[in-house]
């Protein structure tokens, strides 16, 4: 009897701790999300989004069938290396309200697991040399980019005038027309520095003390200051205890100290971005009074999509908005590098693998396009200048140190090498540029190229 029972309480516990066991299993598994092997339409996009991001490095073996997706479809390894596939579409650096320089932006990216990253500074694409340099050290990808700061003008009652912030992405050989872009965003930037110095004046008017002369050191030479800088002022100056305080009491939408610059309507930025080879894309909707009116609005402009993925998950409200437009549903992090619990860190977006498709499949054909137009107008008109702008953004060491080179069509035989897939490049229309290009000579130390 005695062994009966001491075998039914062996069983006994044999079967708690097979039960308890199972309930670990369990709770570890939800706590950690289930890995799965992706699905066959994700694989597709996952091998055509390799292909672009490895476009331009020979050694990329990887492959996607190693890869497995969590329940939000977000890719988490990418090949042999285990390497994360990771997108950062928004981020900024000293050349606008960034505290970080373009070189060091890209290091902490590349820390982080990036791969492809997107400059976007408020109203300048000054950063994104710099950022190309940098990233070619790291085999990242950059995507020159920018926000643009615009205002939103009511047409009935039931509207409110509100700013609003368009991200423009272009391709590795930047705008179709840089010049036209450029002197766009050069009205805005004169308008940020008028609404700085309103803005430093109101604070004066209510007993705070900043200077102009404080503003302008923290923005740095030639940076057009923005609200973070005046912030910066005032918690420099004492005035406030962080830059949140200093949003949430004097600057921020409609605050004490608040002061709209010469932003261009909202829809005139959208259509600009459309003709000059760029992708345009909302930012951070869910800071907006009216995103139904401004969205609806801005997809008549031409817009392409919006953000909807943050770090802290996908908002369902704007990924249903978007889907009712038909837009593209990216995100980014919005990184400033100012610190604190309060900032998103650069890649902390999940930005699942059919969303990255999704977004090139629709960029490139523009960024193509882009690329034609820039070179078929040197091709039209040759000259030093023309090749200049083609290689203004190109990751190619040969354009420095003053490299002999046989002729303008190796310069941009090798650009095209980064920028377009073989396909591409051997296709009629750039096959027919390429041999125009062959009669074209170009021998030159001109120093724009250093």
């Amino acid at each position: 009897m005695a062994g009966e029972a001491y075998a039914l309480q062996t069983a006994n516990n044999s079967s708690c701790n097979s039960k308890k066991a199972k309930e670990n299993k369990k709770k570890k598994k939800k706590r950690g999300g289930t890995k799965k092997k992706m699905t066959a339409e994700q694989s597709l996009a996952l091998k055509c989004v390799r292909e672009w991001v490895f476009l331009d490095q020979s050694s990329s073996s990887l492959t996607a069938s190693s890869c497995v997706v969590d329940d939000f479809g977000a890719q988490k390894t990418l090949g042999r290396g285990g390497e994360k596939l990771v997108f950062e579409l928004h981020s900024h650096s000293k050349f606008s309200d960034g505290f970080l320089s373009p070189s060091k932006l890209v290091e902490r990216a590349h820390g982080n697991g990036v791969k492809v990253l997107a400059l976007t500074d408020h109203d300048t694409m000054s950063g994104v040399t710099e950022a190309l340099d940098a990233a070619r050290r790291f085999g990242m990808k950059i995507i020159p980019g920018v926000e643009i700061s615009t205002i939103f003008s009511p047409r009935g009652d039931s509207e409110s005038e509100e700013p609003v912030h368009i991200l423009a992405y272009y391709s590795s050989c930047g705008p179709a027309s840089f010049d036209e872009l450029e002197n766009f965003l050069a009205n805005i930037r004169d308008g940020r520095f008028l609404r700085a110095k309103n803005m430093v004046e109101k604070l004066n008017k209510l007993k705070l003390p900043i200077k102009w002369e404080q503003v302008s050191r923290i923005a740095g030479k030639g940076v057009a200051p923005g609200r973070l800088h005046v912030a910066r002022a005032m918690v420099e100056g004492g005035h406030v205890e962080n830059l949140k305080q200093a949003f949430s009491r004097y600057l921020f939408d409609g605050g004490p100290a608040y002061s709209t610059g010469s932003e261009p309507l909202v829809e005139e930025a959208v259509k600009l971005i459309c003709n000059t080879g760029g992708v345009a894309v909302l930012a951070h909707p869910w800071a907006l009074k009216n995103p139904v009116a401004i969205v609806r609005r801005l997809k008549e402009a031409g817009l392409h999509g919006m953000e909807v993925y943050r770090s802290d998950g996908k908002l369902s409200v704007f990924s249903d908005l978007a889907d009712s437009f038909g837009l593209l549903k990216i995100g980014g992090s919005d990184y400033h590098g100012r610190g604190g619990h309060g900032e998103s860190e650069l890649g902390s977006v999940s930005l699942p693998v059919l969303a990255q498709h999704d977004f090139l499949k629709v960029a490139r054909p523009i960024w193509y396009g882009a690329i034609r137009t820039i070179i078929e107008n040197f091709v039209h008109e040759p000259s030093d200048t023309k090749l200049a702008i083609i290689a203004r953004f190109a990751r190619t060491p040969f354009l420095k140190g003053g490299s002999s080179l046989s002729g303008c069509k190796d310069i941009i035989d090798r650009c095209l090498a980064l920028w377009l897939t073989n396909d591409e490049i051997h296709c009629a229309e750039f096959e027919a540029i390429r041999l125009k290009l062959s009669h074209i000579s170009f021998s030159s130390n001109d120093s724009s190229f250093l």
